[in-house]
């Protein structure tokens, strides 16, 4: 197939790009800066530049079977100042709702839409179980991934097949969370964050890319689909791997008074809890290459 795919220089995208490759798809990367994409992504990826806004050149999305969209800025880039509330929003919601009118616009669509989401959907629930049909939640994240996701839905009325993909942490090399989590953790002053109780869904970044390359050639994914490791961790169990990981004590708390004065309303992010179960995997008899935190967290910090 060709694959059209949004956000193709992140960190998820720069990873994914390579196994679509390797899977026999061509990929057109939608990209801001053409000589970026190029050294990023190499001679292969088709690149097409964004231009000064969101608009979607139709023609590029015609010659494609399939769409993955992964744009999105940072949520912790930042204060939520209500600049960057807009920008969040914005950089999700806007995106997705220019792919689908694209492809709406299209004399020949893409048979399937993978388009990125969130477990910050479910908002913070404490120790309950959440699977895809559990209802959301009613924070900022929460909203920003309900109308994110209700833009992609408009695409099945066109025909495609959509995944509504929520990721939870993703765990690699060279990027991501884990990237930001490191330094303190690496002179043996990382730890818990808030009250360590709260549960932390994760994922290494190879088992989503394989996510993703799945679910644009299974026709069984479709609807929503929780792109987390079926083994549970909580802030405190997660630190404390890290700390073995990397062979460095793990005991100093950060307290969430300290986060909310640093990062204002965004130390939601780390404080909410999210025990989500990934539940349309395990259905579908996908097979994790690291089903356990602490194997993904060797094979990210090799």
């Amino acid at each position: 197939m060709r694959v059209f795919v949004t956000g193709a220089t992140g960190f998820i995208g720069r990873a994914l790009v390579p196994r679509l490759q390797r899977d026999g798809h061509a990929v057109v990367a939608w990209a801001r800066s053409e000589p970026r994409a190029r050294g990023l992504l190499g001679p292969a990826v088709e690149i097409v530049p964004t231009g000064d806004g969101v608009e979607v050149p139709v023609q590029a999305l015609e010659r494609c079977e399939a769409v993955v969209n992964l744009a999105g800025e940072p949520v912790l880039g930042g204060r939520w100042t209500a600049a960057r509330r807009r920008l969040l929003e914005g950089s999700r919601v806007g995106v997705t709702d220019a792919l689908v009118r694209a492809m709406a616009a299209a004399r020949t669509r893409p048979r399937v839409f993978v388009s990125g989401s969130a477990v910050g959907y479910y908002g913070n629930r404490g120790d309950e179980q959440l699977a895809e049909t559990s209802r959301p939640g009613e924070d900022f994240l929460a909203q920003v991934c309900r109308k994110w996701e209700a833009a992609a839905q408009r695409a099945e009325t066109l025909g495609l097949r959509l995944v509504l993909l929520r990721t939870g942490v993703v765990l690699g090399p060279g990027g991501g969370a884990l990237a930001r989590m490191l330094p303190p953790f690496r002179f043996g002053m990382g730890g818990p964050v808030g009250s360590g109780r709260q549960y932390l869904p994760w994922i290494h970044l190879r088992d989503l890319v394989k996510v993703i390359a799945v679910a644009l050639v299974d026709d069984r994914y479709r609807g929503p689909v929780n792109g987390v490791a079926p083994e549970e961790a909580t802030s405190r169990s997660f630190a404390r791997a890290l700390g073995r990981a990397l062979h460095r004590p793990a005991m100093l708390p950060l307290p969430a008074l300290a986060l909310k004065a640093i990062f204002g309303e965004a130390s939601n992010v780390l404080l909410a809890s999210q025990r989500v179960a990934p539940r349309a995997l395990v259905g579908n008899d996908f097979e994790f290459e690291f089903p356990t935190l602490d194997a993904a967290l060797q094979a990210s910090l090799r």
